[in-house]
């Protein structure tokens, strides 16, 4: 990989900022300085610095966020606010997305990557990821409900979603529901709920697999995976 390249791909500095350190003798290969950008570097194995503070190369990322309610799911937007819009400086890189979208109105747990191979085992159905939300209904949910959320949804359509998991925190408020899903389609947990004849007031994502939302982060917030963490994404999968 050329070492401009690897600048701007763990988002240190744009091409041409580059080519200004490596002439100023900021960044060092080895303990050597770097007189041209566009010398090969093995980031797996060179050690890079710039300015004395050493790069440690990641191929791709992963990060945390709190949504917020009122953001779109999305890389770009020319109307309306995005989740990337809400990262700070230090986690931007080219290529970013959220794994899977969370409804504007829905907040919690949203993963931005930039590894789609990852984001595609993360979502489809036969890696049988739970996803877990709590809602909040306008009506308790009934034991009839209850049961026909877990057996699997048919639509008068006939679209169908598969069973769900579903409990509930309180005993005795059944207006508050914990669901967990293999899916993610579109309003796919408000539809299930309003084909039990309840609607979702607010909804919120608490898990992924078994990687939860850190409750340090406030809405808006966002930090990186670990790789120890990432692991809980698989983890308890079906198989």
């Amino acid at each position: 990989m050329r070492l401009d390249k690897f600048m701007t791909s763990q988002n240190i500095c744009s091409r041409k900022e580059a080519s200004k350190l490596a002439k100023s003798g900021t960044i060092t290969v080895n303990g050597k300085p770097a007189a041209k950008c566009d010398m090969k570097v093995d980031p797996e194995r060179d050690i890079i610095e710039v300015g004395g503070k050493r790069i440690e190369y990641r191929e791709f990322v992963y990060i945390m966020m709190n949504k917020p309610s009122g953001v779109l799911s999305a890389s770009t937007d020319k109307k309306a606010k995005t989740v990337i819009d809400l990262l700070p400086d230090e986690l931007r890189r080219r290529g970013l997305f959220p794994a899977g979208r969370l409804d504007k109105d829905t907040t919690g747990l949203l993963i931005i990557t930039d590894d789609g191979g990852f984001a595609h085992k993360m979502l489809s159905p036969k890696s049988g990821v739970y996803k877990l939300y709590r809602a909040a209904l306008d009506k308790p949910l009934s034991d009839e409900g209850k049961a026909k959320l877990e057996r699997g949804v048919v639509l008068e359509s006939g679209e169908s979603f598969r069973p769900a998991r579903v409990r509930f925190p309180g005993e005795s408020d059944r207006t508050d529901v914990l669901v967990e899903i293999t899916e993610g389609r579109f309003h796919e947990v408000k539809r299930m709920f309003a084909s039990c004849g309840c609607e979702v007031e607010k909804l919120r994502r608490l898990a992924v697999g078994e990687l939860f939302l850190d409750e340090k982060l406030s809405e808006g917030e966002a930090r990186l995976i670990s790789s120890e963490e990432l692991k809980r994404v698989f983890s308890g999968q079906n198989s």
